[in-house]
Protein backbone atom coordinates (compact mmCIF):
# COMPACT_ATOMS: atom_id res chain seq x y z
CA UNK A 1 0.00 0.00 0.00
CA UNK A 2 1.02 3.52 -1.31
CA UNK A 3 2.20 5.66 2.04
CA UNK A 4 0.46 9.30 1.96
CA UNK A 5 1.81 12.88 1.87
CA UNK A 6 -0.43 15.78 2.34
CA UNK A 7 -0.71 18.73 0.13
CA UNK A 8 -2.90 21.48 1.95
CA UNK A 9 -6.10 20.46 0.88
CA UNK A 10 -5.66 17.09 -0.72
CA UNK A 11 -4.27 13.72 0.08
CA UNK A 12 -1.58 12.67 -2.93
CA UNK A 13 0.34 9.51 -2.72
CA UNK A 14 4.19 9.43 -1.75
CA UNK A 15 5.94 8.07 -4.68
CA UNK A 16 7.61 5.17 -2.79
CA UNK A 17 5.56 2.01 -3.56
CA UNK A 18 3.95 3.30 -6.42
CA UNK A 19 1.93 1.95 -8.82
CA UNK A 20 0.40 4.23 -11.22
CA UNK A 21 -1.83 7.13 -11.21
CA UNK A 22 -0.66 10.54 -9.55
CA UNK A 23 2.87 10.60 -8.41
CA UNK A 24 3.97 13.81 -6.26
CA UNK A 25 7.39 14.35 -7.05
CA UNK A 26 7.21 17.80 -5.23
CA UNK A 27 4.12 18.45 -3.18
CA UNK A 28 1.93 21.35 -4.95
CA UNK A 29 5.00 21.69 -7.39
CA UNK A 30 5.40 18.93 -9.92
CA UNK A 31 3.09 15.65 -10.30
CA UNK A 32 3.83 12.65 -12.41
CA UNK A 33 0.68 11.32 -14.16
CA UNK A 34 1.37 7.94 -14.88
CA UNK A 35 -0.60 5.05 -16.78
CA UNK A 36 0.63 1.60 -17.70
CA UNK A 37 0.71 -0.31 -20.72
CA UNK A 38 1.56 -3.87 -21.56
CA UNK A 39 5.13 -5.09 -23.36
CA UNK A 40 3.66 -7.64 -25.87
CA UNK A 41 6.31 -7.19 -28.63
CA UNK A 42 4.05 -3.96 -30.24
CA UNK A 43 5.52 -0.89 -28.45
CA UNK A 44 8.10 0.26 -31.21
CA UNK A 45 9.41 2.35 -28.55
CA UNK A 46 11.12 -0.94 -26.65
CA UNK A 47 12.97 -4.08 -27.95
CA UNK A 48 10.37 -6.55 -29.73
CA UNK A 49 11.42 -9.25 -27.35
CA UNK A 50 10.56 -6.63 -24.00
CA UNK A 51 7.73 -8.56 -21.87
CA UNK A 52 6.11 -6.88 -18.87
CA UNK A 53 4.85 -3.44 -18.40
CA UNK A 54 5.85 0.56 -18.84
CA UNK A 55 4.27 3.30 -18.15
CA UNK A 56 3.55 6.73 -20.24
CA UNK A 57 4.26 9.15 -18.48
CA UNK A 58 2.65 12.90 -18.52
CA UNK A 59 4.31 15.85 -15.77
CA UNK A 60 1.88 18.44 -14.20
CA UNK A 61 3.79 21.42 -12.76
CA UNK A 62 1.57 23.47 -10.56
CA UNK A 63 1.85 26.88 -8.72
CA UNK A 64 -1.24 29.34 -7.31
CA UNK A 65 -1.87 31.30 -10.42
CA UNK A 66 -0.56 28.75 -13.27
CA UNK A 67 -0.34 24.83 -14.16
CA UNK A 68 1.52 23.49 -17.48
CA UNK A 69 1.55 20.15 -18.66
CA UNK A 70 4.36 18.43 -20.13
CA UNK A 71 2.98 15.81 -22.83
CA UNK A 72 -0.46 14.69 -22.85
CA UNK A 73 -0.74 11.15 -23.21
CA UNK A 74 -2.27 8.80 -25.48
CA UNK A 75 -5.73 9.54 -26.72
CA UNK A 76 -7.10 5.66 -25.08
CA UNK A 77 -5.81 7.33 -21.09
CA UNK A 78 -7.61 11.15 -22.05
CA UNK A 79 -10.44 10.18 -19.39
CA UNK A 80 -8.20 8.96 -16.75
CA UNK A 81 -5.21 12.35 -17.65
CA UNK A 82 -8.22 14.55 -17.33
CA UNK A 83 -9.27 13.24 -14.14
CA UNK A 84 -6.11 13.37 -13.11
CA UNK A 85 -5.42 17.08 -13.83
CA UNK A 86 -8.92 17.89 -12.48
CA UNK A 87 -8.22 16.99 -9.07
CA UNK A 88 -5.01 18.71 -8.93
CA UNK A 89 -6.06 22.25 -10.26
CA UNK A 90 -8.51 24.27 -9.53
CA UNK A 91 -11.30 24.66 -11.83
CA UNK A 92 -10.17 27.66 -14.63
CA UNK A 93 -6.81 27.84 -13.41
CA UNK A 94 -4.72 28.83 -16.38
CA UNK A 95 -3.00 25.91 -18.38
CA UNK A 96 -0.33 25.66 -20.75
CA UNK A 97 0.67 22.49 -22.16
CA UNK A 98 3.85 21.75 -23.81
CA UNK A 99 4.09 18.80 -26.08
CA UNK A 100 7.87 17.83 -26.32
CA UNK A 101 7.86 15.10 -29.42
CA UNK A 102 5.16 17.00 -31.94
CA UNK A 103 4.95 13.61 -33.97
CA UNK A 104 4.53 11.32 -31.22
CA UNK A 105 0.77 10.23 -29.96
CA UNK A 106 2.32 9.59 -26.76
CA UNK A 107 3.12 13.22 -26.80
CA UNK A 108 0.18 14.80 -28.60
CA UNK A 109 -2.11 12.65 -28.73
CA UNK A 110 -4.83 14.61 -25.92
CA UNK A 111 -3.79 18.45 -27.01
CA UNK A 112 -7.06 19.42 -28.64
CA UNK A 113 -8.95 17.34 -26.28
CA UNK A 114 -7.70 19.48 -23.02
CA UNK A 115 -7.63 22.85 -25.07
CA UNK A 116 -11.48 22.55 -25.15
CA UNK A 117 -11.79 21.27 -21.71
CA UNK A 118 -9.50 23.33 -19.33
CA UNK A 119 -8.39 26.86 -19.46
CA UNK A 120 -5.45 26.40 -21.91
CA UNK A 121 -3.50 29.29 -22.13
CA UNK A 122 -1.29 28.69 -24.47
CA UNK A 123 0.22 25.48 -26.28
CA UNK A 124 4.47 25.77 -26.40
CA UNK A 125 5.62 24.20 -29.57
CA UNK A 126 8.69 24.24 -31.82
CA UNK A 127 6.39 24.66 -34.66
CA UNK A 128 3.69 27.48 -35.01
CA UNK A 129 0.87 25.41 -36.89
CA UNK A 130 -0.44 23.61 -34.38
CA UNK A 131 -3.95 22.66 -35.62
CA UNK A 132 -1.83 20.83 -38.38
CA UNK A 133 -0.46 18.81 -35.95
CA UNK A 134 -2.70 18.29 -33.04
CA UNK A 135 -6.11 17.20 -35.17
CA UNK A 136 -6.90 13.78 -33.76
CA UNK A 137 -10.69 14.62 -32.51
CA UNK A 138 -13.32 13.56 -34.26
CA UNK A 139 -15.71 16.35 -32.94
CA UNK A 140 -16.61 18.77 -36.43
CA UNK A 141 -15.20 21.68 -33.81
CA UNK A 142 -12.02 19.96 -33.32
CA UNK A 143 -9.84 22.25 -35.70
CA UNK A 144 -11.82 25.08 -34.96
CA UNK A 145 -10.52 24.78 -31.31
CA UNK A 146 -7.35 24.17 -32.36
CA UNK A 147 -7.00 27.38 -34.47
CA UNK A 148 -8.25 29.77 -31.61
CA UNK A 149 -5.78 28.40 -29.26
CA UNK A 150 -3.22 30.37 -28.61
CA UNK A 151 0.79 28.90 -30.01
CA UNK A 152 3.67 30.33 -28.83
CA UNK A 153 6.46 28.94 -30.09
CA UNK A 154 9.69 28.54 -28.41
CA UNK A 155 13.60 28.29 -29.44
CA UNK A 156 16.37 25.56 -29.10
CA UNK A 157 17.47 27.37 -26.26
CA UNK A 158 14.47 29.66 -24.07
CA UNK A 159 12.93 29.97 -20.94
CA UNK A 160 9.56 30.30 -19.60
CA UNK A 161 8.09 32.19 -16.76
CA UNK A 162 5.32 29.67 -15.19
CA UNK A 163 2.71 31.71 -13.05
CA UNK A 164 3.82 35.18 -11.57
CA UNK A 165 5.73 33.91 -8.24
CA UNK A 166 9.38 33.78 -9.97
CA UNK A 167 9.25 30.44 -11.54
CA UNK A 168 11.47 29.25 -14.22
CA UNK A 169 11.61 26.62 -17.01
CA UNK A 170 14.83 26.04 -19.29
CA UNK A 171 13.81 24.60 -22.89
CA UNK A 172 16.70 23.19 -25.03
CA UNK A 173 17.39 21.50 -28.04
CA UNK A 174 17.67 17.76 -27.00
CA UNK A 175 21.23 16.70 -27.30
CA UNK A 176 20.16 13.20 -28.98
CA UNK A 177 17.18 12.54 -30.53
CA UNK A 178 15.66 10.88 -33.52
CA UNK A 179 13.04 13.59 -34.20
CA UNK A 180 12.26 17.03 -33.33
CA UNK A 181 12.50 16.66 -29.33
CA UNK A 182 12.81 19.37 -26.97
CA UNK A 183 14.41 19.03 -23.27
CA UNK A 184 12.97 21.15 -20.32
CA UNK A 185 14.52 21.67 -17.08
CA UNK A 186 12.79 22.61 -13.79
CA UNK A 187 15.12 25.23 -11.76
CA UNK A 188 12.60 24.82 -9.11
CA UNK A 189 12.35 20.91 -8.39
CA UNK A 190 15.40 20.50 -10.11
CA UNK A 191 14.12 18.21 -12.84
CA UNK A 192 14.72 17.28 -16.22
CA UNK A 193 12.19 16.39 -18.50
CA UNK A 194 14.21 13.77 -21.10
CA UNK A 195 11.33 13.18 -23.37
CA UNK A 196 12.64 10.16 -25.52
CA UNK A 197 15.62 9.15 -23.50
CA UNK A 198 16.51 7.73 -20.31
CA UNK A 199 13.15 5.39 -20.71
CA UNK A 200 15.26 2.04 -20.54
CA UNK A 201 13.96 0.72 -17.23
CA UNK A 202 10.59 -0.81 -16.79
CA UNK A 203 8.93 -3.67 -14.71
CA UNK A 204 7.58 -6.99 -14.50
CA UNK A 205 4.21 -6.49 -13.67
CA UNK A 206 1.55 -3.55 -14.16
CA UNK A 207 2.05 -2.67 -10.04
CA UNK A 208 5.60 -0.76 -10.83
CA UNK A 209 7.09 0.52 -9.06
CA UNK A 210 7.21 3.31 -11.34
CA UNK A 211 9.53 5.53 -9.44
CA UNK A 212 12.85 4.84 -9.38
CA UNK A 213 15.33 5.83 -6.61
CA UNK A 214 17.77 5.23 -3.55
CA UNK A 215 15.08 2.60 -1.40
CA UNK A 216 15.28 1.08 -4.87
CA UNK A 217 17.06 -2.44 -5.82
CA UNK A 218 17.68 -1.02 -8.89
CA UNK A 219 19.62 -4.19 -11.03
CA UNK A 220 19.77 -2.03 -14.51
CA UNK A 221 23.31 -2.73 -15.75
CA UNK A 222 25.39 -0.77 -18.63
CA UNK A 223 24.75 -3.97 -21.01
CA UNK A 224 20.68 -3.59 -20.45
CA UNK A 225 21.18 -0.15 -21.30
CA UNK A 226 23.08 -0.62 -24.47
CA UNK A 227 20.91 -3.61 -25.68
CA UNK A 228 17.96 -1.18 -24.87
CA UNK A 229 19.22 1.21 -27.07
CA UNK A 230 20.38 -0.39 -29.86
CA UNK A 231 16.91 -2.19 -30.26
CA UNK A 232 14.97 0.78 -30.00
CA UNK A 233 14.94 3.99 -32.11
CA UNK A 234 18.41 4.63 -31.64
CA UNK A 235 19.96 1.64 -33.24
CA UNK A 236 21.93 3.90 -35.73
CA UNK A 237 24.43 4.63 -32.78
CA UNK A 238 26.65 1.95 -33.36
CA UNK A 239 29.70 3.83 -35.90
CA UNK A 240 27.97 7.13 -35.32
CA UNK A 241 29.78 10.17 -34.29
CA UNK A 242 28.93 9.49 -30.64
CA UNK A 243 31.31 12.14 -29.26
CA UNK A 244 29.75 14.86 -30.24
CA UNK A 245 26.26 13.63 -28.64
CA UNK A 246 28.55 12.71 -25.27
CA UNK A 247 29.62 16.39 -25.43
CA UNK A 248 25.75 17.55 -25.83
CA UNK A 249 24.47 15.54 -22.71
CA UNK A 250 27.79 16.25 -20.52
CA UNK A 251 26.59 20.21 -21.25
CA UNK A 252 23.08 19.67 -20.12
CA UNK A 253 24.04 17.80 -16.85
CA UNK A 254 27.40 19.92 -16.27
CA UNK A 255 24.60 23.36 -16.44
CA UNK A 256 22.32 22.44 -14.63
CA UNK A 257 21.90 20.74 -10.76
CA UNK A 258 19.60 17.13 -12.05
CA UNK A 259 17.93 15.81 -8.99
CA UNK A 260 15.56 13.94 -11.05
CA UNK A 261 15.11 12.29 -14.85
CA UNK A 262 11.59 12.53 -15.83
CA UNK A 263 10.95 10.75 -19.18
CA UNK A 264 8.12 10.92 -21.18
CA UNK A 265 7.79 7.27 -20.73
CA UNK A 266 9.48 4.18 -18.17
CA UNK A 267 10.84 4.75 -15.07
CA UNK A 268 11.43 7.66 -13.73
CA UNK A 269 15.29 8.56 -11.95
CA UNK A 270 15.35 9.90 -8.73
CA UNK A 271 17.81 11.32 -6.43
CA UNK A 272 21.94 12.53 -7.15
CA UNK A 273 22.82 8.99 -7.06
CA UNK A 274 20.21 7.28 -9.44
CA UNK A 275 20.43 10.13 -11.80
CA UNK A 276 24.57 10.02 -11.97
CA UNK A 277 24.31 6.01 -12.08
CA UNK A 278 22.51 6.06 -15.16
CA UNK A 279 23.87 9.39 -17.06
CA UNK A 280 27.42 7.38 -16.53
CA UNK A 281 25.66 4.03 -17.73
CA UNK A 282 24.80 5.78 -20.84
CA UNK A 283 27.77 8.46 -21.64
CA UNK A 284 29.81 4.98 -21.30
CA UNK A 285 27.11 3.58 -24.03
CA UNK A 286 28.00 6.19 -26.21
CA UNK A 287 31.55 6.23 -26.28
CA UNK A 288 31.79 2.47 -26.75
CA UNK A 289 29.60 3.58 -29.70
CA UNK A 290 31.72 5.93 -31.44
CA UNK A 291 32.50 5.64 -35.16
CA UNK A 292 36.66 5.78 -34.16
CA UNK A 293 36.16 2.33 -31.88
CA UNK A 294 32.92 0.73 -33.75
CA UNK A 295 32.28 0.46 -37.74
CA UNK A 296 27.90 1.01 -38.73
CA UNK A 297 26.54 -1.69 -40.30
CA UNK A 298 23.01 -2.15 -41.93
CA UNK A 299 20.82 -3.74 -38.95
CA UNK A 300 18.19 -5.87 -40.26
CA UNK A 301 14.36 -5.17 -38.46
CA UNK A 302 14.76 -8.04 -36.20
CA UNK A 303 17.64 -8.64 -35.20
CA UNK A 304 18.62 -7.82 -31.48
CA UNK A 305 21.69 -6.85 -29.88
Amino acid sequence: MSLLAQDSSRTIPDTRGFAGGIAALAAGRLYALQNPFPLDGRVSAYPASARGFSVANGYLLTEPDAAMLIDTGFGKDEPAIRAQIESLIAPGLPLSMFPLRLNEFMSINNVESFAGHFNVETCYTSNIDAALWFDFGAKAEGRDILKSMKVTAVTRADTIALGKGGRFIDVMQAPIRLIATRWLYDRTTRTLFSSDMFTHVWRDGAAGPWVVDATDNDSTAPAAVRSFMLNTRYWWLEGAPTDSIRRGIAKVFDAYDIETIAPGYGCILRGRAVVERHYKMLDEFLKACDKSRMASRYVFRDEER
